[in-house]
């Protein structure tokens, strides 16, 4: 199964993200540079009320089958940048289901599905993206302990720190239009996902990843984007962005050390 969908890069999310997660990013205007990564906020969720799942996620989207659990979340992807993005292009979006592997882990049965996309400018494939969903379960016994690593701040050749409220929770997920109740309905996060407080988009906390390394390797080209998802970010707690010298890995560091995802990149 797959969608394909044509669209121009309007300068108006692009300057939407930027004013809310990147303010010190300069102001883009039609014929710049989008940069790595923010990609993410063009060709919004588009799938009528009917077809999201209990939890606000996409159950019938024309690209993964409908998976009978009732969690869904983004675990990572592997992305390359082939050539360049720019605001004012036509871009023709192209999302297919990749693998879709079954599992049985500590917690019950898992579903790993992984969602395949390229961006083409006239004709030509500029990004091509493999993104990985997983679906689980309820929550019916406690979480295991996240993996902690003080070696990461302790080592990192530059640290950013960045703190995400639910206001600029809810501006990614109105600029991406997910309704996935866990990063606006607090009462769902907790009482049905068995959360402390509203979670952190995943896709949100990789370009987070990607801006820092960024900022830090300004006269690079990012080629290549590889991130794992290892345990949730939450509201209102900072996040500690640590990288390398060479800015070619970013880990996300939460409160006690906890590993919440890396960010391994190549550059041209």
């Amino acid at each position: 199964m797959s969608v394909v969908r044509t669209g121009i890069l309007d300068a108006a999310p692009a300057e939407a993200y930027r004013g809310t997660f990147a303010a010190a990013d300069p102001v883009r205007s039609i014929g710049d540079e989008l940069p790595p990564g923010w990609e993410g906020v063009y060709f919004p969720f588009a799938v009528s009320l009917d077809d999201l799942r209990a939890d606000g996620t996409p159950a019938r989207d024309g690209i993964l089958p409908e998976i009978d659990l009732p969690r869904r979340m983004y675990a990572g992807e592997d992305t390359a940048f082939e050539g360049e993005l720019r605001l004012g292009d036509e871009v023709t979006q192209t999302a297919a289901a990749g693998s879709v592997i079954e599992k049985t882990g500590a917690s019950g049965r898992l579903v790993f599905a992984d969602i395949e996309r390229t961006y083409a400018v006239d004709g030509a494939v500029v990004v091509r993206s493999r993104w990985h969903d997983v679906f689980l379960g309820a929550p019916s016994t406690p979480a295991r302990a996240p993996r902690t690593d003080p070696t990461v701040a302790a080592e990192a050749a530059w640290i950013e720190t960045a703190t995400l409220d639910a206001r600029r929770l809810f501006r990614f997920s109105a600029l991406t239009f997910n309704t996935h109740l866990v990063h606006y309905d607090r009462r769902w996060a907790h009482e049905v996902e068995g959360l402390p407080d509203l979670l952190v988009h995943g896709p949100l906390l990789r370009i987070l990843l990607v801006d820092a390394a960024r900022r830090h390797a300004p006269d690079r080209r990012i080629a290549a984007l590889r991130v794992r998802v290892t345990s949730p970010a939450f509201v209102d707690q900072p996040i500690r962005l640590c990288g390398t010298v060479d800015a070619a890995r970013v880990v996300a560091v939460g409160h006690g050390d906890v590993v919440l995802a890396t960010a391994e990149i190549t550059f041209a």
